[in-house]
Order: C-alpha cells, then sequence, then structure tokens
C-alpha cells in the first residue's frame, strides 16, 4: 500500500492511497468551506450549493449527471459539514476519470437552473421540516446553540425556512467563486488508483488560475446554557454538551479516549450504569468532535419522561466521578483498544480512508502515520484524562431536553446544575 500527496502548481492538493488488492476505488474533492463561513443572511447557503450541485451544469442535466456515473455502475454524493463540504464518489478500478471529470464539471461548471433552484429548494424545506420532527437532530441543534449562541457554529447546517427562501442563484455562484478558491481544495482517492494519473487528469480539470484564499473566521466562544423544546414525542431526548478540545490540540485523543471509556460502548461507564444496572434507556452514548478552534464532549440519551430525572442525575453523577477520581486502568485499556481499531478498520475502507485523508490535509498539512496515530492513543495517560475531564466541568455545559412536554426546560436546567462541581 503506498501513500502520497502532490500539491499542483495553483495550489490544489492530490493525496492518494493505493490499496493493491481491491478493485475499486473511492475519489473525491474535499473543500474546506462549511457552514461556519457563511453570513447570517446565507445561513444554510453550503447545503444549498451542494444540493445544487448535482443539479446541471452547460453540459450536463441532473439527469445525465446521475446516468453518466450509473453508466460504470458508480455512485455520487456529498455532506455538508460546519467547517467543510465533500462531494465524492465510488467507483470501479479505471473509472476514476469519469468521476473525477463529473466532479469537476459539477463545482466549476453548475448553472444554477431557475426551475431545478425552486424545486431544489422545497426539497431543502423539507429536509428542514423533518429535522424539526426527529428528537434526535432537534436536540443536536438546541444543544449546539447553547454550546455556542449567537454564532456561525451553533447554527444548523440547513438553514431556516426564512434563509434558504432567500437564497439566490447569483448568491449561489457569488459564494463558489468566494470560498471554492483551488487552495482550498483537496483531491483524495483510495484504493484501485495510480497516483500520477490521477495528478494529471487533476491538473487538466482543475489546474486553472491560482487564485488563493487566507479565509479566517470568527474564534469560537464556547458559552453552555440550557435549550429545550415543549415539542411531543414518543421519547425524552437530551444531550449534555461539554467543552472540548480543537483537533490540533495536544489533549485530541485524550479528549476520544475520555468519550470511548464514558459512553463509547458496552463496557463503558454510562452505558453500564444507565442502561445495564438500571435500565433507564435503551440506548446512551458519547462522542467527541472536534473543530479548528474547538470541541465539544456530547452525552446522548433518551428515555421515558418519568425517567428523565433519574437519567439525569446519574449521568452527571457519573460524569463528576470521572472528574474526581479519574478512570482506571481497565477501562483506560478498553477505550484505547476501541480507539485503535477504529482506526486501523478505517484503513481498510477506501472511503473512509479517502475521507481521513483529505481532514488530515486540511487540519495538519500532512498525513499522520498510522503508527504515529496508534503511538498518540498510547501515550494518553489516566491522568491527563482526568485533568481534561476537570476543565470541561470549569465551564457550564450546554444542556437541551426535547420531549418532555413542559418539564423539558427544567431536566436541563437540572443537568446545567448537577456539574457545578468544578465551577
Amino acid at each position: 500500500m503506498t501513500t502520497q500527496i502532490s500539491r499542483l502548481a495553483n495550489g490544489l492538493r492530490v493525496v492518494t492511497h493505493r490499496m493493491d488488492h481491491l478493485e475499486t476505488l473511492s475519489l473525491g474533492v474535499w473543500v474546506g468551506t462549511g457552514a461556519r463561513h457563511e453570513p447570517e443572511a446565507l445561513h444554510g447557503i453550503s447545503h444549498f450549493l451542494e444540493h445544487m450541485a448535482f443539479k446541471g451544469t452547460s453540459s450536463r442535466s441532473a439527469r445525465r449527471i446521475a446516468e453518466e456515473i450509473e453508466e460504470v455502475g458508480g455512485e455520487l454524493n456529498a455532506a455538508t459539514s460546519i467547517e467543510t463540504t465533500a462531494y465524492y464518489a465510488r467507483v470501479l478500478k479505471g473509472d476514476d476519470d469519469t468521476a473525477l471529470e463529473i466532479l469537476a464539471d459539477i463545482l466549476q461548471d453548475s448553472v444554477f437552473d431557475a426551475v431545478e433552484l425552486e424545486r431544489e429548494r422545497d426539497v431543502i424545506l423539507q429536509e428542514i421540516a423533518a429535522s424539526q420532527d426527529s428528537p434526535d437532530d432537534l436536540v443536536y441543534d438546541l444543544v449546539q446553540d447553547a454550546a455556542y449562541p449567537k454564532q456561525a457554529i451553533g447554527r444548523t447546517i440547513l438553514g431556516t425556512p426564512e434563509s434558504v427562501q432567500s437564497i439566490r442563484a447569483d448568491d449561489l455562484r457569488a459564494y463558489l467563486r468566494k470560498h471554492y478558491a483551488p487552495n482550498r481544495l483537496v483531491v483524495s482517492a483510495a484504493g484501485a488508483v495510480d497516483h500520477d494519473r490521477l495528478c494529471r487528469h487533476a491538473e487538466t480539470l482543475f489546474g486553472g488560475d491560482a487564485q488563493t484564499l487566507d479565509e479566517s473566521v470568527d474564534k469560537a466562544v464556547f458559552a453552555g446554557g440550557v435549550r429545550s423544546s415543549k415539542k411531543p414525542f414518543e421519547q425524552s431526548h437530551i444531550v449534555i454538551g461539554l467543552e472540548g478540545v480543537a483537533y490540533r490540540a495536544h489533549d485530541f485523543f485524550a479528549a476520544q479516549v475520555l468519550s470511548g471509556l464514558m459512553g463509547g460502548g458496552m463496557s463503558s461507564r454510562l452505558f453500564q450504569e444507565v442502561r445495564e444496572k438500571r435500565g433507564l434507556c435503551y440506548s446512551i452514548y458519547s462522542s467527541a468532535w472536534s473543530l479548528s478552534d474547538t470541541g465539544l464532549l456530547a452525552i446522548h440519551a433518551a428515555t421515558g419522561s418519568e425517567q428523565m430525572t433519574e437519567l439525569v442525575d446519574v449521568v452527571c453523577a457519573e460524569l463528576t466521578r470521572l472528574a474526581q477520581d479519574g478512570p482506571n486502568d481497565a477501562e483506560m485499556g478498553r477505550a484505547k483498544a476501541q480507539l485503535k481499531a477504529g482506526l486501523m478498520m478505517g484503513l481498510e475502507s477506501s472511503s473512509a480512508r479517502a475521507e481521513q485523508m483529505a481532514r488530515h490535509i486540511m487540519a495538519h498539512g500532512k498525513l499522520i502515520p498510522k503508527e504515529e496515530l496508534i503511538a498518540r492513543v498510547e501515550e494518553v495517560s489516566s491522568t491527563q484524562v482526568q485533568a481534561l475531564m476537570q476543565r470541561m466541568m470549569t465551564k457550564a455545559p450546554a444542556a437541551a431536553v426535547v420531549g418532555a412536554g413542559a418539564s423539558s426546560r427544567g431536566h436541563a436546567q437540572r443537568a446545567s446544575e448537577a456539574l457545578s462541581t468544578f465551577r
């Protein structure tokens, strides 16, 4: 298996990982722009642009884009996140030229046809409505707003009905010109790929003017607070968010280990205490995500409204206990093993590997070897995890509850107050 990185003359970077045992490859274009880069008046435009990219170019209709990739047995997709947008494909060996040509076309020559734009606007409005009917989506939107209020980073990726209604074709064109400069693009491919061949093709398709962008965003300010919704659901959902760490922080891997031992699997503290011992919910888990200058440790669980008070108390007690006493060696070992296994398993998937490489290039400007990743996981100590937990709890958490009716806000407030030990 061979990994290579090249930079074209205009600043675009190409990274590949050849996996000789595969007969397929995953290929994509990752853009260092996402929902965080949007002005408030254009909230949701990154996601809107992602949708419209597949709706026709000057040489391909929306139908032709779909037909052309499926004629070679491939598939196309895209995703918008807070700081990045990705457009990617999976195809058979030898069909990477077709995939990259389509990706280049939709990113550089979309026409934003008026009929297609209105049709897709309606699709996105339905997507927003669906998210409001999903307690999982709604509770995360609320906790994100509580964590980063009145900031682009705290807004939903989809936008609001009002903001989506206001976006026009000229807005999409201007946003594309402003944010999709070559130096913000990474072409990443893993699987049955030839690096030099891909670079030549990328040079032909993307090798235009060397326009560069050095985008800056407002520094994230974690505020914390409570949010709730009285909207009825079958279960009550809670998310407790603590300020985490950025992806270049020295304790990034400590945050990953902390999340794993707290709620990363069936042996984790929360799963054992909340589900196995007390039967308070079906599932409970934690996640630790990181951005360029901040992060969030999130605990998510769903239960019946009558059990929410006990659930909140138990979860907060476990978080406090970890901060006070630290983790034991056995749970540290299990959390590290899970994290290392996840990293290694990602190397066996061409799609996961292509995404991982693109994120490494955008975040660090280089690929981090697997040996270094494993070593950094191994270096995490129980003392480091405990200190990080204590630091996280020095700020008021973000807490959100939906599905408990008029009691939702009270439950969120209870969680916030219960985590005041270190403040």
